[in-house]
């Protein structure tokens, strides 16, 4: 089974970036503005919606506070999956900083480079987002 491990360096304190991970209900807001519209919650299970009419149904199988670890599985959405679960987990990095690590566990095999390509651009806007609410840019 394929698994991704995204190490992403944010300018800001484990907890502000714990708090913006573990806001699962505001993945539109805090995570990934424009890449996703909106997030709709019912009990654990979340549903993304994206651009152009697009969705997304995740299953919220943990927040851990003690360990700052998030983990979801993708239940439905565009993307043919048979198996998906990711988990995001926050590590102090440095003086001040964050290490957010992101792994990916997912089938069928073939799907490897759009799911890196996702997650590196998820990455990204997650970096720019998370660092921009803490300047008091959003």
């Amino acid at each position: 089974m394929p698994t991704i491990y995204k190490e992403i360096l944010i300018d800001a304190s484990p907890e502000q970036v714990w708090d913006a991970v573990s806001d699962v209900g505001a993945v539109h807001h805090r995570l990934v503005p424009g890449y996703t519209e909106n997030t709709l919650m019912d009990g654990h299970e979340r549903t993304l919606i994206l651009p152009k009419g697009g969705m997304v149904r995740e299953f919220i199988i943990s927040i851990d506070e003690r360990e700052r670890r998030m983990a979801y599985a993708v239940q439905e959405g565009r993307m043919p999956l048979l198996h998906h679960h990711a988990s995001f987990q926050v590590f102090p990095h440095g003086e001040s900083g964050t290490k957010l690590l992101w792994i990916t566990d997912f089938l069928p095999e073939h799907l490897t480079t759009e799911i890196q390509a996702r997650v590196n651009r998820g990455a990204e806007v997650m970096k720019e987002t998370i660092e921009a609410e803490i300047k008091g840019e959003n």
